[in-house]
């Protein structure tokens, strides 16, 4: 079976990742590129390789979802890194792919041909791949919210920073006038790399509901039924339009903005993995597959 050579798959793909990842540090942008590239293209490959082996997408158990987050999280971080040059993301993005990929090598799970009908809709494969490069895309967004607030506490505590940071904090030839009385803001251009990776990641959660409405139609006949997981979906939707919004206001708490961005990224999570966990969802969620 092809899952036996996921172990193998992960270590070559995780190896580059890591190479891509200290070559960033090394301000070596080919290296960096090629690298993550290349472990990109080895595990998606193995990706498609389990989609012939199933002959359905391997998207229906979370183990197989897993597999497609490892895969987006560096994709995510590449393209912020050919964006913006911050050394630290593809550092930050492989270590979350290898905790995902570690999941999936220590607890296994069943991988049979069998789709139950509801799976079988051609909505079912763009909706789950949809949002999947949503959640990678909005844990990018993540890290860069840590690692604003980290240095603005930083800041706070008097702790010079050294040279090889990003000077994304606190430019003062860049800050908006409007903003500087209230206390820590980013500058301009690292506000405006932030909210469009948010948008963006925004615009892949909106499609993918859409394809899951549409999905639903097919497969239930109604395009919404406040099952737990689209409730949970809906409130997640909320929160990152929440922090777009909030973000337009002259005079917002940039560090409230942040925090708020970490609090929807955990509603996320809820709606991903965590309503498997919550007693509304046992044996009545149509998303609960065997």
């Amino acid at each position: 079976m092809i899952w036996d050579y996921f172990t193998l798959v992960a270590i070559i793909a995780i190896a580059h990742w890591a190479l891509g990842a200290l070559a960033a540090w090394k301000g070596k942008t080919r290296t960096t590129i090629v690298a993550t590239a290349i472990g990109l293209a080895i595990f998606f490959a193995f990706i498609i390789a389990m989609w012939v082996t199933l002959e359905r997408p391997p998207l229906r158990t979370m183990g197989e979802t897993r597999l497609w987050y490892s895969f987006f999280l560096p994709l995510a971080g590449l393209l912020v890194y050919a964006r913006k040059r911050y050394k630290w993301i593809l550092s930050f993005t492989t270590v979350l792919a290898t905790v995902f990929i570690c999941v999936n090598i220590f607890k296994p799970e069943i991988h049979s041909k069998a789709l139950m009908p509801a799976l079988q809709s051609p909505w079912f494969a763009p909706h789950v791949i949809v949002y999947m490069m949503a959640y990678a895309i909005l844990g990018a967004a993540t890290l860069m919210a840590v690692y604003y607030l980290a240095k603005s506490y930083r800041k706070v505590q008097g702790v010079p920073e050294a040279k090889t940071y990003d000077a994304a904090i606190n430019s003062e030839a860049s800050i908006e006038p409007s903003r500087k009385a209230a206390g820590f803001t980013l500058d301009s251009e690292a506000s405006a790399e932030l909210d469009g990776i948010v948008r963006a990641g925004l615009a892949f959660l909106t499609f993918g509901m859409l394809f899951g409405a549409l999905w639903a139609k097919e497969a239930w006949g109604h395009y919404w039924s406040w099952d737990p997981k689209e409730t949970w979906a809906a409130v997640t939707w909320l929160g990152y339009l929440l922090f777009i919004h909030y973000r337009r206001l002259p005079r917002h708490n940039t560090r409230l903005a942040l925090w708020l961005l970490i609090a929807a990224f955990i509603l996320l999570q809820m709606c991903w993995w965590g309503i498997n966990y919550l007693p509304s969802a046992q044996g009545t969620s149509v998303h609960t597959y065997g």
